[in-house]
């Protein structure tokens, strides 16, 4: 299948019960429990979401990872990027998924890993309150050592995506911490010790906050942008933002604005264009099911002006060299975000079809 970009998809591995999620959210708990009790809000507003081809799947099931990873390639997609937890001294969450893709050699799809370098509360996954669920520590270097030799067989794996030689490795906080540029030291030397040519770390840039540079100055290889909320920060006029407050706050509405209106500022040409910058494919949000009135919702989503975007997407990275025409697609699977590629009720495979004809010749 010959295509005009990498296309590389953020994959949620949050659909299966570990006892963690039982103790906080009930027993049983999986991302399919904030999905399937979700409203909608307002008249149009398009909840409850309902998976289609692939149902309300477990990712302890190995068909169902299977039936994703074939899905994905049918649709140009190069491979997965899982989230990956590690919140140090050791601990990690919800990695049972990626553990058994790995040891299985199952399915035979490339991938690679995303350090979700956060501190969990329960306002994000579904709780009222914003207490803190577990929290992202770095202790040192020692524990920098036993995460690099935890993740280590995956990068010698066949399957590893890489850029350079090197297995990409992507950071969403990048700027969480000063101690992350003492792992990526760690971690690059590591790597020349155990016959790597390195490691090609990619900061996540989704806080409009910080600047492009700031996170070029983190000490990474790349940057992967991800403007989704630049609208909403940088772009709305006073009126809107007041508005948006009292709606939310006197009567009870959610955020909401066009998908047609968000997606003009998803990208930058002055950025996006460059060698070591990746911008990403947004395919819809809609996080509601977790936040309920607090959540942010793009409404009017659907597969014509997605089918624009990635056309957008693709003209950004036209002219790069071609190991480096690198597009995330945020995301896969996250439902309960209502950002995902997979078939719903609702469009079925529209979506996966617009992006095959924008990206695979």
């Amino acid at each position: 299948m010959k295509v005009k970009a990498r296309v590389i998809a953020f994959y949620l591995p949050q659909f299966h019960p570990i006892p963690e999620n039982d103790e906080w959210w009930g027993k049983g708990f999986t991302e399919w429990t904030n999905v399937g009790k979700a409203k909608p809000l307002f008249k149009g507003h398009y909840q409850p979401r309902v998976p289609a081809d692939l149902g309300y799947y477990d990712l302890r099931v190995p068909e169902s990872r299977k039936a994703q990873a074939d899905m994905a390639r049918e649709y140009g997609v190069e491979g997965f990027c899982y989230w990956h937890y590690w919140f140090g001294n050791g601990k990690r969450l919800i990695e049972r998924p990626f553990n058994e893709v790995l040891a299985s050699g199952e399915p035979d799809f490339p991938f690679c890993l995303a350090w979700a370098n956060e501190t969990w509360k329960g306002f994000a996954h579904g709780m009222t309150n914003r207490n803190v669920l577990i929290e992202q520590l770095y202790p040192g270097v020692e524990d920098y050592i036993a995460h690099f030799y935890e993740v280590l067989p995956a990068f010698k794996d066949h399957r590893y995506i890489k850029i350079n030689n090197k297995p990409i490795f992507m950071i969403y906080k990048p700027l969480g911490d000063p101690e992350v540029l003492v792992f990526m030291e760690t971690w690059r030397k590591l790597a020349i010790e155990n016959e790597l040519e390195g490691i090609y770390f990619i900061g996540h840039h989704n806080d409009m906050k910080n600047s492009l540079q700031d996170i070029k100055n983190s000490g990474v290889d790349a940057v992967n942008t991800t403007r989704l909320n630049n609208y909403i920060i940088n772009h709305r006029t006073f009126y809107q933002r007041v508005q948006g407050r009292l709606n939310r706050l006197l009567r009870g509405v959610a955020l909401s604005y066009p998908y047609e209106v968000m997606s003009k500022y998803f990208l930058s040409k002055t950025e996006d264009t460059q060698e070591n910058v990746f911008p990403s494919i947004i395919p819809g949000w809609d996080h509601t099911p977790r936040s309920g009135i607090e959540g942010l919702i793009i409404t009017k989503t659907n597969p014509g002006v997605f089918s624009k975007h990635v056309r957008d997407v693709a003209k950004m990275v036209s002219n790069k060299e071609d190991e480096n025409k690198v597009i995330f697609l945020k995301s896969w699977n996250e439902w309960a975000e209502g950002n995902y590629m997979e078939p719903d009720l609702k469009y079925g495979k529209q979506f996966l079809e617009a992006l095959k004809k924008e990206i695979v010749y």
